[in-house]
């Protein structure tokens, strides 16, 4: 595989930054303001601080909170001191929880306690009930052996968790010498980031990533057009792929400003765009829906946006890009997956509108792509429907601890086959057409439909259950429960709503019941989930 260019750290991308926009304002959260040097100041003493804590090269991380500027400094904290980031999607609950940080053998949970009605300690607590006894610094955990440490940000603490605020007060005992020396040891081809995300085994797989993807983000800043007088309105969550690169990794390639926001409201969205004159959104469908549905949108003074960067490219998608084409600003469509670096494809600022909204752009350098016949192996002609193969620098290290699935997902020649139904014109113009595999994409969240499957089986009313994705206006689609009761049992989506409530992250749990009393099947035994769409759509009255 070709070599990326500019070998470095993300730790040495953000010193790099310092150096050339250093008083440049670079965050900017809830009416406080970095400039690029303060920033670094802070990722360094977060350095120093986890240190004396004890994480060492090579440890895994695990990150449990909303965007908020902590998040930032301990993650590019992580990228100095040679340590894994393993983000950890905030609307996960307790049995996600156990299974990522166990998975990943973390051995560092950093966590916020609470964040508005989220519990996150007592989940945490639920999970590891020794915490309430057990002394900060020699946890022993039956159910997580490679788990030693648990930060808690908040006031909310338990007799066996560290305090953010000690763990910080702590950094002037490391030096400043010390943390140079671990960041001068950090290979740029090492491990730095472990992101979860589902597959189609049941369960969500640890995709690793080493620090070349921050090319992706100069190549793909570059054919945006990004400078250091762009401002980045960032509301999609950090712990996802699109939020980390699109926002805090282009910020500090391209020198522009971000705008940091601890979750999206369209409303706030709409008020900041218009006060810190942002330039630049980010998202998916459901987020420009409900900024151009929103009441204060047309009032909003939005002449600064310049561009969208809208991950779209899917028929679905096209009537909400045309909109925001229309009455937010000209958009830059793109294809991408956390196994590929995030962005593969980008369509150019001065493509057709057509090209914008209707497809998902042409390749980024580096980056290679074909469409196969998934039956042969064979390249499709240009504009034959088949499953989109990518290659290129910024292709996963490999799902981790999962060689069987790595090899199942890239082939010999380094191939990614991503599952994804797509046609390529013949100048390399990609269009998303949908998957071949069956995850559901809820509002820009992947869902593994097996996972949510193994999950009501335990129901007492559950006797099969197959998940598919039914339309959604305004979650592009949503899980829908195709269940086979227990003789004699009642099931009510109420009662799938009741069960699944607080164990599950919210966007898995399905928003639609169909009772059945047997599922069309293959001659081969196999259910067929097209035809259960079908039905669905037709049973709940869904156009």
């Amino acid at each position: 595989m070709a070599e990326w260019f500019e070998k470095r750290t993300l730790g040495a991308l953000l010193d790099d930054a310092v150096r050339r926009y250093g008083p440049r304002e670079a965050l900017t959260f809830e009416g406080r303001r970095w400039t690029f040097q303060e920033f670094q100041e802070d990722v360094d003493r977060t350095a120093r601080a986890l240190i004396h804590l004890g994480v060492q090269p090579g440890d895994k991380v695990s990150l449990w909170m909303p965007n908020r500027p902590e998040w930032l400094h301990i993650c590019f904290a992580l990228t100095k001191i040679g340590a894994v980031l393993v983000p950890i999607n905030t609307r996960f609950r307790t049995s996600d929880l156990e299974y990522v940080v166990r998975q990943s053998d973390t051995s560092t949970l950093i966590i916020q306690g609470r964040s508005g009605p989220v519990d996150y300690l007592s989940m945490v607590e639920e999970a590891c009930p020794e915490i309430t006894q057990e002394i900060p610094g020699s946890l022993i955990l039956s159910a997580f052996p490679d788990l030693r440490r648990i930060v808690v940000l908040g006031n909310d603490q338990r007799p066996g968790t560290h305090s953010w605020d000690d763990v910080m007060a702590a950094a002037d005992e490391i030096s400043p010498d010390e943390m140079e020396r671990r960041h001068a040891a950090v290979d740029p081809d090492d491990t730095v980031l472990l992101m979860y995300t589902s597959g189609t085994t049941g369960f969500p797989k640890g995709v690793m990533h080493n620090h070349n993807i921050q090319r992706t983000l100069i190549d793909g800043g570059n054919r945006m057009g990004m400078t250091p007088r762009d401002v980045i309105l960032m509301y999609l969550p950090l712990f996802h792929c699109f939020g980390l690169y699109e926002g805090p990794i282009m910020s500090l390639v391209s020198g522009a400003r971000m705008v940091l926001m601890p979750l999206f409201d369209a409303g706030e969205a709409l008020r900041l765009v218009e006060e810190e004159r942002c330039t630049v959104l980010n998202g998916f469908d459901t987020h420009f829906f409900d900024l151009i549905s929103h009441p204060r949108c047309a009032a909003t003074d939005k002449s600064s946006l310049r561009t969208i960067l809208f991950a779209a490219g899917m028929a679905s998608s096209e009537p909400i890009a045309r909109r925001a084409q229309a009455e937010l600003s000209p958009t830059i469509t793109a294809w991408g997956m956390t196994e590929v670096g995030v962005g593969g494809t980008r369509s150019f600022l001065d493509s057709t509108e057509d090209d914008r909204c209707a497809a998902s752009g042409h390749p980024l350098p580096g980056y290679e792509f074909k469409v196969i016949d998934p039956d042969t192996g064979e390249t499709q002609p240009p504009d034959t429907l088949g499953e989109l193969c990518v290659r290129g620098y910024a292709l996963m290290q490999g799902y981790y601890k999962k060689p069987d699935e790595t090899a199942q997902a890239v082939d010999a020649d380094g191939w990614m086959h991503t599952g994804d139904v797509a046609v390529m014109r013949d100048d390399d113009r990609v269009r998303f057409f949908g998957r071949y595999k069956d995850m559901l994409k809820v509002g820009g969240e992947n869902v593994d439909p097996m996972e949510v499957e193994a999950f009501l089986m335990d129901h007492p009313a559950v006797n099969r259950v197959q998940v598919i994705g039914v339309p959604d206006q305004r979650l592009s689609e949503v899980p829908c429960a195709c269940v086979v009761t227990e003789p004699g049992r009642q099931l009510t989506v109420e009662d799938v709503d009741a069960f699944c409530r607080g164990r599950m992250a919210s966007f898995k749990i399905p928003r639609h019941l169909m009772l059945m009393e047997d599922y069309p099947m293959t001659s081969s035994g196999k259910v067929q989930k097209y035809i259960l769409r079908e039905m669905a759509q037709q049973r709940l009255n869904i156009p």
